[in-house]
């Protein structure tokens, strides 16, 4: 049926628009939208050159930065020296060996029964000659130098490393490479982080659709969706902070990367850059620096259960930290496992079998001796000597006098003599006072040449880092030294009445004048005085009235020469610098009473 179409007529009003050109209201909007994409390339294109020449800048670097590392004294061991194979190989690996590692620059050893051969690498501290040491009895038999197979009294053992000095921070690592670490942390680490890391071109844009969708319905930065290639440039470039101007900024570190480099190198680059927790005040950063800290091995020897636990630190690493809290760590641990399950990397006997193994950690080495104080101090002193460069990045190695050993015996002898200390305080506290808090300081040195070879700042390098081996205190009674050896040195020039031994003094009560003023000692340790006594007497008993009376005799003014020279700056020429009343530090004290080792000759402490 024929249909009619009226068309209405042409408005005065209206005006034709030819087909397929913008309105007068559209055009705006084009050439915005224009100008809008021609901006945002121009960004895109300069943080992208921007963070690529940081990138490449960084990558120049290697998987670690340019950092100093700072050693222990190297051991001298001889026969008849306490130990074992097991004992020695430990110590080896915190020097960085390997075992049976025969590419490791630092060295490697090989463990036979009751023997360990050792052989030094390129990268060694001394270029030591590859030797074999026997054990019988848990001691030392015999040192064979395997270059001509004759025996020797003495080896020197590689030094053992306190921590790194990168950018003022302490820090523990340990590189690796990607052939190093075993397929079983890879599948772990790739089962918990990233299940496509081998696939995808740097970022996954299903797990960042869905971290959006969370943070909308949450209203706040919540989830992440990071992944190893993300992660990498998080830790080598940018904070943790969960904004999306940093996921952007992310975003083109990333593609740079997977562009720059092959998933092979970005896998070993985040396995040395990964922060994997603390062990004492240090930072471990790196797979192979956690298997050596937290299992006391190689990474090569890692296990099913101990490569799903470092994969389970990845996040959270203080939180699930297997020394402080086991619990949270094995938990974590075998939600790492059913992963692996999951993704078929495992089978499901071995999920069973690695998830009821317990988890054991290894005792902790040379951090857990609250050696930071020491690596602190040393630090002071590096940047007093080099006030104009910055020795932290100068990739030096910096070996100091700390002994191993010698540290670990004066953390525990300050943990079990604390522990007798706070019971002793605990039995005097009455109720309502407030509660004492002791604090300590140990310091060992050889006195023959000045090297520390321990030192304790303090009870709790996590709580203050004060170092007690540095502050003033009034020395007191180990002062008295000083007193008695300037008045036997009379003896030397003095023949009408010199002080001896035998020389007669009173020990009653009694009060000095010097300078006008009176001074009255007491001793607080006797209620009764002895009257007449002899010099060897008095300093044995340290009796505060004598002591006076000596440093009277002998001359204040000659103590406080000795003191002088003995390194004690502050101490003044009064009575009262007989009983220790002038600050000094315990360091200072230490280094003074070399003096007596070494037949009058100070020796200035040295680290």
């Amino acid at each position: 049926m024929p249909v009619r179409i009226k068309v209405p007529s042409k408005s005065k009003t209206a005006r034709s628009v030819p087909a397929g050109r913008p309105g007068r209201f559209s055009k705006p909007l084009f050439y915005g939208a224009i100008a809008a994409v021609v901006l945002a390339t121009v960004v895109v294109c300069f943080y992208y050159a921007k963070y690529a020449r940081l990138t490449d800048e960084k990558l120049a670097q290697g998987p670690f930065p340019n950092s100093s590392l700072l050693y222990a004294a190297p051991q001298m061991v001889g026969v008849g020296d306490p130990g074992t194979p097991l004992q020695f190989a430990a110590k080896l690996r915190e020097s960085g060996y390997g075992e049976d590692v025969r590419t490791n620059a630092t060295g490697w050893y090989h463990l036979r029964p009751e023997a360990i051969e050792i052989f030094p690498g390129g990268r060694s501290y001394s270029n030591a000659e590859p030797g074999v040491l026997r054990f019988q009895d848990g001691k030392i038999s015999s040192i064979i130098a395997l270059s001509d197979n004759t025996a020797r009294m003495q080896y020197t053992l590689e030094p053992q490393l306190l921590s790194s000095l990168y950018d003022k921070n302490r820090e523990k690592r340990r590189l690796v490479r990607y052939e190093d670490i075993p397929p079983v942390l890879v599948h772990a680490v790739l089962s918990i982080e990233d299940k496509r890391f081998f696939q995808h071109s740097g970022f996954d844009p299903i797990r960042i659709m869905k971290a959006f969708f969370v943070d909308v319905r949450q209203r706040r930065n919540a989830q992440g969706a990071s992944t190893l290639t993300q992660q990498l440039a998080r830790n080598l470039w940018l904070d943790n902070r969960k904004t999306w101007t940093r996921k952007f900024d992310e975003l083109l570190i990333t593609i740079h990367l997977e562009q720059k480099l092959t998933k092979q190198k970005i896998f070993e680059y985040y396995a040395n850059q990964v922060d994997l927790g603390r062990r004492g005040s240090f930072a471990i950063r790196g797979f192979g620096e956690a298997s050596q800290a937290y299992f006391g091995k190689d990474i090569r020897q890692l296990t099913l259960p101990e490569a799903a636990t470092l994969a389970g630190l990845i996040q959270q690493p203080s939180f699930r930290n297997p020394v402080r809290w086991p619990e949270r760590a094995k938990a974590r641990r075998n939600v790492v496992l059913k992963q692996m399950l999951e993704n078929q990397y495992i089978s499901e006997s071995q999920y069973e079998t690695a998830k009821e193994a317990p988890l054991v950690i290894a005792k902790q080495g040379i951090e857990s001796a609250d050696a930071p104080y020491f690596v602190d101090l040393v630090n002071e002193e590096l940047a007093d000597e080099f006030q104009d460069r910055d020795f932290q990045e100068s990739g030096s190695k910096i070996y100091t006098t700390l002994d191993p050993d010698l540290q670990r015996d004066a953390a525990e002898a300050v943990t079990i003599g604390m522990r007798e200390v706070d019971a002793i305080l605990a039995k005097r506290h009455k109720e309502g006072a407030p509660v004492e808090d002791p604090q300590v300081a140990l310091l060992c040195l050889d006195p023959h040449t000045g090297e520390v070879k321990a030192l304790i700042g303090g009870r709790n390098y996590g709580v203050s880092q004060l170092n007690h081996v540095m502050a003033k205190r009034p020395s007191g009674s180990v002062f008295k030294p000083f007193v008695y050896a300037a008045a036997l040195n009379t003896g030397l020039w003095e023949r009408t009445n010199p002080i001896t031994p035998s020389t007669i003094f009173q020990d009653e009560p009694r009060t000095f004048f010097y300078g006008g003023k009176p001074y009255e000692p007491t001793d607080y340790h006797h209620a009764d005085w002895f009257g007449d006594v002899t010099v060897r007497t008095a300093f044995a008993k340290s009796l505060n009235v004598p002591a006076v009376e000596v440093a009277e005799a002998a001359g204040y003014g000659t103590v406080a020469d000795l003191a002088h020279k003995a390194g004690l700056e502050d101490i003044r020429a009064t009575p009262a610098m007989a009983l220790g009343a002038y600050d000094v530090t315990p360091l200072e004290i230490a280094g003074a009473f070399t003096l007596f080792a070494n037949k009058g000759i100070m020796v200035e402490p040295r680290l």
